[in-house]
């Protein structure tokens, strides 16, 4: 995913720009960077790899030397950020949010126009934030040409410029990522995360729309291009992604994960002995179960976290299950002899829940009953990096599908869109004897999206149903 954070403040902006980009650790796990911007000594950045340690650790001696007033940072699942670019609009840095579906497209539209080279990252992809600034720079003005990025690019956008003047902020065309805006005496700032500022002294001023650009300086806030009327925020924010204290178009995700769990138990039938989560986004939902049902509440298993920080997650997909499992540290006293309930936040590969369960059962449960927060995952995300996936078939409910094709079943994915088909019901069975749980209950999209309490026109739900 991705998280960033700016301030633009009448004083040396780097204490809260240090803080206030760390509070977003949880959305990213390989880079992260500062960029400041100050009279006397112009920019000044820093990038680190946040992989093996915590952006705190990386970054301890950077904000004891880098200073300024305006200032912007990042936590990056992917791409060094922010760059610092010199064009015809000026010297200016820029940190983005967001997915490019058509990069190759638009990196060819470019080098017809004359531009004359990208530089490839480590892994020969392009670093998309270059690509957001060599299309911003085909414009006249910096406003024109994030208009323009946010048009012609196919996913979604999200865009940080940060000048001598102030920082430029661009929320996605349809506000699939938010942007929050904070003020207190003498700064503003500008945040993914409403959480994140508010140790910082800052309160809310006001959520950006989609598609909507501002300018922020140490004096406020000025829109200058008004939001669009269409919106189509992730959902996945509140399922898993945000942080439990923030709060997204006024909602906030602790209490949706308690709706969530609430609606989880009203309609469900099974009697175990208690009601666990998966830490950490998975707890929120099984409080919320537990205070609906009345079944008891507890943690038969602790996260470990004083060295095992979120960051500290490798990308190979094997080492990420075995290190997700060494994470959780059994309480056997509450497992033996028990029926348990677990709730997780969704199921996307089933790897880690399978062997979860599978761990279950060897310190002594008797039934795993699992839960998920969200409805089925059927469809890749166009629009985010919602998860490291290169293809449809490493979800779950994909390799199911297609075990069923090779039994010359016809596959119309419609009917398992649908929670009241036979076709649906099949499909989660198949989804629970593979894994192994006692029993397997998916949250319903329609409860899903009672529980978030927005219209569902202004919801992002396609991983679920498919739908644009």
């Amino acid at each position: 995913m991705g998280g960033f954070f700016g301030v633009a403040s009448k004083e040396d902006c780097m204490f809260d720009l240090f803080f206030g980009t760390d509070y977003h650790s949880h959305l990213g796990t390989r880079r992260a960077g500062m960029a400041v911007y100050s009279r006397e000594e112009g920019y000044n950045r820093a990038i680190h790899n946040i992989e093996n340690a915590p952006f705190r650790t990386k970054f301890d001696k950077d904000v004891n030397e880098m200073k300024g007033r305006l200032g912007i940072g990042c936590i990056s699942d992917y791409e060094p950020q922010p760059l610092i670019v010199r064009s015809h609009h000026g010297t200016y840095a820029i940190t983005t949010v967001g997915k490019i579906n058509n990069s190759a497209h638009l990196i060819n539209e470019l080098f017809s126009k004359g531009h004359s080279h990208f530089l490839e990252m480590s892994g020969g992809d392009i670093n998309a934030t270059e690509l957001v600034a060599s299309i911003v720079n085909q414009k006249d003005n910096l406003v024109e040409g994030i208009r323009y990025a946010q048009e012609i690019i196919e996913g979604s956008m999200t865009i940080l410029i940060l000048t001598p003047k102030g920082i430029y902020a661009a929320r996605d065309r349809l506000g699939r990522t938010p942007i929050s805006i904070g003020k207190k005496e003498g700064a503003y700032c500008v945040s993914f995360e409403s959480f994140a500022y508010l140790n910082l002294g800052y309160t809310l001023d006001r959520e950006l729309g989609p598609g909507e650009i501002a300018v922020v300086t140490p004096e406020g806030l000025k829109t200058l291009v008004q939001p669009g009327k269409e919106m189509k925020i992730c959902t996945f924010l509140w399922i898993y992604y945000g942080y439990p204290s923030s709060s997204y178009e006024g909602i906030s995700v602790e209490q949706m994960r308690y709706n969530c769990g609430a609606k989880l138990a009203e309609r469900d039938h099974v009697q175990p002995d208690i009601v666990a989560g998966v830490p950490d986004s998975g707890t929120a939902h099984a409080i919320g179960y537990a205070n609906r049902s009345g079944i008891p509440f507890s943690r038969p298993f602790i996260k470990y976290t004083p060295t095992w920080p979120r960051s500290f997650m490798p990308t190979i997909q094997t080492q990420r299950n075995l290190i997700a499992k060494m994470k959780l540290i059994p309480v056997h006293d509450l497992i033996e002899n028990k029926s348990l309930l677990l709730i997780d936040d969704s199921i996307v590969r089933g790897t880690q829940l399978r062997e979860t369960t599978e761990f279950l059962y060897q310190s002594g449960a008797k039934e795993v009953h699992i839960r998920p927060a969200c409805p089925p995952l059927l469809f890749g995300c166009k629009y985010l990096t919602f998860s490291r996936s290169s293809s449809e078939m490493d979800l779950i409910t994909r390799r199911i599908l297609k075990e069923m094709e090779q039994e010359d079943r016809k596959i119309d994915l419609k009917y398992y869109v649908d929670p009241d088909t036979a076709e649906y019901a099949e499909m989660v069975e198949r989804i629970g004897k593979k894994l192994n749980f006692t029993s397997l209950r998916f949250h319903r999209l329609d409860d899903m999206i009672a529980s978030v309490g927005i219209d569902q026109k202004k919801l992002c739900t396609y991983c679920w149903n498919g739908v644009e």
